[in-house]
């Protein structure tokens, strides 16, 4: 699996290697509460937003993550972020994780382009075997569109992370393996009516 920082381009956004240099505009979209609800450690401040770029950059560092800024094609603006985590070489998997998008551009195109995007790259690029997704288990917009992009329900991890606030979350888990990508990839491709790139 090659690991390295790559740019994923779509029709709606590309992600881009995520760095320091994308803080100004990560805070400029990503303060609001409400992106924040169901995450175990939500981002308050600029300080905060500099810990999530610097824990992601340090993932990535040691081979557990690869982490983008999500990028609108049609501005160029800076909407959220993503990134591939939980890497696990041997047994060719990773997870698509701390996903979120600004408000404004949530139900849009750009969250199911974007998983299209680092499915692709991780079933036809990286050679996995299994992509994982997991969400609070009381996220329910969450969870339904995780199951919109195609993934199987696996369960519930009970007593999963104790959440800043003090609750303890219960995560729901999914996930999609190499037989399902075919069958998952087009569907995606007829929902974004996405053509490859001539």
């Amino acid at each position: 699996m090659n690991l390295a920082p790559v740019t994923l381009a779509g029709r709606y956004i590309r992600l881009e290697p995520l760095t320091l240099a994308h803080h100004d505009a990560l805070c400029a979209v990503g303060l609001e509460e409400e992106i924040w609800r169901w995450f175990p450690t939500p981002i308050h401040s600029r300080d905060d937003m500099l810990e999530y770029i610097c824990t992601a950059l340090q993932w990535q560092a040691e081979g557990t993550a690869v982490p983008f800024a999500t990028v609108e094609q049609s501005s160029g603006s800076v909407i959220g972020s993503t990134r591939y985590m939980n890497i696990d070489v041997r047994n060719r998997k990773v997870e698509i994780g701390s996903t979120w998008l600004t408000p404004t551009r949530q139900r849009t195109a750009a969250n199911t382009e974007a998983k299209y995007l680092m499915l692709r790259h991780a079933f036809e690029q990286l050679g996995c075997i299994r992509v994982e997704l997991k969400t609070d288990v009381l996220n329910q917009k969450s969870r339904n569109a995780i199951l919109r992009i195609g993934a199987k329900e696996e369960g519930t991890f009970r007593n999963h992370v104790i959440c800043a606030g003090g609750r303890v979350r219960d995560s729901a888990w999914y996930s999609i393996i190499d037989s399902e990508w075919l069958g998952v990839k087009l569907a995606l491709e007829k929902r974004l009516e996405w053509k490859a790139p001539d």
